[in-house]
């Protein structure tokens, strides 16, 4: 059994947000047991810009205060930019960071930062969530489909 009042960290953009969002954050928070609270650190868009070579979809304020509102996540912050493990870290406090499926990259510089700075901290990384809808990626891809390609056979 795990124990309570964990602090656990999840991140991510939250462009557009969808089932697989939902069930990452929902096991983020069952992953810290009972009493746990559940950080999410949203993605700068700046950090957006640099990492997907793209403009955000939505502004870092409004994916914050969609992420606000879901009653499993006890507290919101913007991420730093430039982009900083340490800053977050100092910030939060968290005795376990949750990562994604998608994540990998992110999650590997997180280890070796974590080595570097001799931080005690769970490193977790959930598995991929089936869902008509589990990544942003497919979202955009449908509605480009949905909006272009339908439109152009009409």
């Amino acid at each position: 059994m795990k124990k309570s009042g964990k602090r656990v960290l999840a991140s991510g953009a939250f462009e557009i947000l969808h089932p697989g969002h939902i069930k990452f954050l929902a096991e983020a928070k069952k992953i810290g047991g009972e009493g746990s609270k559940l950080i999410v650190v949203i993605a700068r868009d700046e950090t957006i810009k640099e990492r997907k070579r793209r403009e955000p979809i939505m502004d870092e304020e409004s994916r914050k205060e969609i992420i606000s509102a879901l009653k499993l996540v006890d507290e919101v912050i913007l991420g730093h930019a430039p982009f900083s493990f340490e800053e977050v870290i100092e910030e939060v406090k968290p005795d376990i960071v949750v990562f994604g499926h998608d994540q990998d990259e992110l999650m590997n510089q997180f280890k070796k930062f974590a080595k570097e700075h001799k931080l005690k901290v769970e490193i977790v990384k959930v598995q991929k969530f089936s869902s008509n809808f589990s990544s942003t990626t497919e979202i955009v891809e449908r509605i480009k489909r949905i909006f272009f390609m339908d439109k152009n056979r009409l």
